[in-house]
């Protein structure tokens, strides 16, 4: 009985959760992302802070930032064209991605949720200081 249970329900749903990452994978790399806006999310409540950093952050921060994911987990960040490369690993099915230092440890982890992932844009959600912002990315 529990081998017939792992063959019929264990194994086809961890199959199905490794394409998912996979295809996440997949879409992100070898790619150029760019950021072209900064919003606040949608159910997150009114806070004119909030709105005002997004903007500021669109104009100042992320005015020249994009993204590489690459080979062997290899993370790319370039701004104002200095690059810094860290590890990233797929977590919850590639509905978030873990960016670690170079050399994997978590000691200085930043999680992003995946909010839209196609061939040409990646929208995620990151935090900083004490409000979430969505990254919108295009491919170049």
């Amino acid at each position: 009985m529990k081998l017939r249970t792992l063959f019929t329900v264990i194994l086809p749903a961890a199959a199905l959760l490794a394409c998912n990452t996979g295809k996440t994978d997949k879409l992100l790399k070898h790619k150029k992302w760019r950021v072209y806006d900064v919003k606040v999310p949608k159910g997150d409540p009114y806070n004119n802070t909030q709105i005002i950093q997004a903007k500021d952050l669109k104009d100042g921060y992320y005015s020249d930032v994009y993204y590489q994911f690459l080979d062997n987990d290899v993370f790319v960040a370039t701004i104002a064209g200095k690059p810094d490369s860290g590890k990233y690993f797929l977590l919850s099915n590639g509905k978030v991605i873990s960016v670690t230092a170079s050399n994997g440890s978590r000691t200085t982890e930043n999680l992003v949720t995946v909010e839209l992932l196609d061939e040409d844009h990646f929208d995620m959600k990151v935090t900083s200081g004490d409000y979430h912002f969505i990254l919108r990315t295009r491919k170049e």
